[in-house]
């Protein structure tokens, strides 16, 4: 009897483990847009945050079954062939991670390129590309500029491009990198490019599936495969206009803001190669050639934007975009840097801009809206005697060059600039000539009306019609800024165009052609 008691007890048991490791199928929205051969890494790989002895490697794992974790290995190597790789390791990811997989490798040899590969149950990942930052070099640094990709607006051909060269040392991202829209909400609906989930992004798992989404589109896949990314966020990871109590795209039916921001948060750190801390902003090292300071112009210490120029707020001392800590931080970054270059990470205008529309003349959601501390910021950078100050700026959707002062007009004309800025388009979104009733002649008109005239004396270069990426190569004598676009951002395709070359020589805060 006590036999058969035992036999049952362990048949109960075997049963009981068996009933407890049977997990559910992942209910997944975007198993339609896999490609079999990248099972269970779909989305690729991709890597960021370079410093001179680390970086950053990502990848996101697809089981077929909700388990409660996994463990996933990798390896980095100096060649592709792998066969004596340097570093090695495994990392356990989960549900609560969205199965994404980030590895912080340590103990790398600086200016040193790397190639790594994950696998899981046998199966390996696609081989990404990576570099470390260097510790001491005068070498020519090469930097692509990017921002702004709508899903919906068509093909990543920006990012197809990038993909295809070879000696970029890094891309910053200056954010809205994805779009919080539902289907149809905000794009081009000719393009048969839908946003997934259909509707507009506020739990966790929206935005989670949003991202995902994006990371499905072989462009952009590709280009993380490359070339390490710098990333920081504007608005529209989170919500359109957004700060820290609000955004203009979020309603009090949407729910708790604090949580839709969290659930942002998370799954941006999630999805991105960054290093995970408390604050956003943060620098890098490239030798002796630039330092990279990244700013965080949303989540940090922003206030709620005015309504009008005229409100007589605007430029009072509490109407914070980087807030206190942040803006002691950069002053005292831009102090202490010994670089050639300091590399302004800046998501929206600096400089004043004049738009010269008729109904729409300053931007009050970028830094005119916010004048006390940029009057900071330039002061800090005048009185500090602070060399080689280069904005690079996303946002508009369109491309600038700009002297940066803090009067455009009287001060310019008496003081000159204490820095210059350069804006880069948008990958796709839309810009100026995409809004009904425009043409590209009429948008060319505009952009002489407002360039080095007296509406904005500082404006050196304006294109508000085509899209792509702005390219930086900082040398001991100059920076150059290369604008590079795509013939039709409708049809895929990875050729590129020279749109504009302009210098700006060490030393000058001036833009100049490049002869």
């Amino acid at each position: 009897m006590k036999k058969i008691n035992l036999l049952l007890l362990l048949v109960f048991i075997c049963f009981a483990c068996q009933k407890q490791e049977s997990y559910s199928p992942v209910a997944d929205p975007l198993s339609n847009y896999y490609e079999a051969s990248l099972k269970p890494f779909y989305h690729g790989v991709a890597s960021g945050d370079p410093l001179q002895n680390a970086v950053i490697i990502w990848t996101k794992v697809t089981p077929e079954d909700s388990l409660p974790e996994l463990t996933v290995q990798w390896e980095i190597s100096e060649n592709e062939n792998f066969d004596e790789p340097i570093k090695t390791g495994e990392v356990i990811t989960n549900a609560d991670k969205g199965y994404t997989v980030k590895v912080d490798v340590n103990g790398l040899e600086p200016n040193t390129k790397y190639y790594y590969r994950f696998n899981y149950e046998g199966a390996n990942s696609l081989i990404g590309e990576t570099q470390t930052a260097p510790s001491e070099s005068n070498e020519a640094l090469r930097l692509a500029i990017v921002s702004c990709s709508n899903y919906e607006f068509g093909p990543f051909n920006g990012y197809g491009a990038l993909a295809e060269r070879n000696d970029i040392d890094v891309v910053l991202h200056l954010g809205d990198y994805i779009y919080e829209y539902g289907e149809k909400g905000y794009g081009d609906t000719t393009t048969g490019r839908f946003h997934m989930p259909p509707h507009e992004i506020i739990t966790l798992e929206d935005y989670r599936t949003r991202y995902a989404q994006y990371r499905l589109d072989k462009d952009l896949r590709e280009v993380h495969q490359r070339i390490p990314f710098i990333t920081i966020w504007d608005d529209h990871e989170i919500a359109n206009d957004s700060y820290v109590d609000g955004a203009q795209n979020h309603q009090e039916n949407e729910g708790d803001y604090n949580d839709r921001k969290a659930a942002a948060r998370k799954a941006y750190y999630e999805w991105l190669p960054i290093r995970e801390s408390k604050e956003l902003y943060r620098s890098f090292s490239y030798g002796d050639m630039a330092d990279l300071i990244m700013l965080d112009e949303r989540l940090a210490g922003r206030v709620a934007p005015v309504k009008s120029a005229d409100d007589p707020n605007i430029a009072s001392e509490e109407r914070l975009m980087l807030g206190t800590e942040q803006l002691s931080w950069f002053k005292n970054e831009l102090s202490e840097s010994d670089a050639q270059w300091k590399i302004i990470g800046n998501q929206v205008i600096f400089s004043y801009l004049n738009w010269g529309f008729p109904t729409f003349q300053l931007n009050l959601d970028s830094w005119d809206g916010y004048p006390y501390e940029r009057t900071e910021i330039i002061n800090h950078i005048r009185n500090e005697r602070v060399e080689n100050v280069v904005f690079v700026t996303g946002d508009t959707h369109s491309s600038w060059a700009l002297e940066v002062t803090e009067d455009a007009f009287s001060d310019y004309k008496t003081n000159g600039a204490v820095a210059v800025e350069f804006g880069t388009t948008s990958i796709n979104s839309g810009n100026t000539n995409d809004r009904a009733g425009t043409t590209d002649e009429t948008v060319i008109e505009h952009e002489q009306n407002i360039t080095g005239s007296p509406l904005n004396p500082q404006l050196k270069y304006a294109n508000l019609r085509d899209h792509g990426y702005l390219e930086l190569i900082l040398s001991n004598d100059q920076a150059e800024a290369i604008w590079h676009y795509t013939p039709d951002k409708r049809v895929a395709s990875r050729e590129m165009v020279v749109g504009k070359k302009l210098i700006t020589k060490s030393g000058s805060n001036k833009i100049e052609e490049q002869q």
